[in-house]
């Protein structure tokens, strides 16, 4: 009995993992810069820390977000990517300035506004970390 008591006990003071957040990527057809970043950042997203702290979502412009979702406000121009915490809006990025300025600013989004820390050990797999 004490032995399950000290695992207990270990197991509520261990740190909790930190929360991921969700992306969400709000698009349109024939919207070529949705089309370059599906090109050329969406294989990599779900490899890097980025993708693997905030999962992909993509919805269409004229959708609602999805569900248990909230925004802000609406959305005007595609792409925008919404970083959602909680079911609410915490960030977003709107337009897509290209692969490397798209790391860069969706790693500063995710540090100021979660508890999102890059693994600075994993530089190999893409992404801005």
């Amino acid at each position: 009995m004490p032995m399950r008591r000290a695992l207990l006990a270990a197991a509520l003071l261990a740190p909790l993992p930190a929360q991921a957040a969700d992306l969400v990527m709000v698009e349109q057809p024939g919207c070529t810069y949705c089309e370059a970043w599906m090109r050329e950042v969406a294989p990599e997203y779900p490899k890097t820390d980025e993708g693997r702290f905030a999962p992909l979502t993509t919805v269409r412009l004229r959708e609602a977000p999805p569900e248990g979702m909230t925004f802000d406000r609406p959305v005007v121009f595609t792409p925008t990517f919404v970083l959602v915490e909680n079911g609410a809006e915490i960030a977003r990025l709107e337009g897509y300035p290209g692969e490397d300025f798209f790391w860069g600013l969706l790693g500063q989004m995710l540090e100021e506004h979660t508890d999102y820390a890059p693994d600075a050990a994993d530089d190999t797999e893409g992404g801005g970390t």
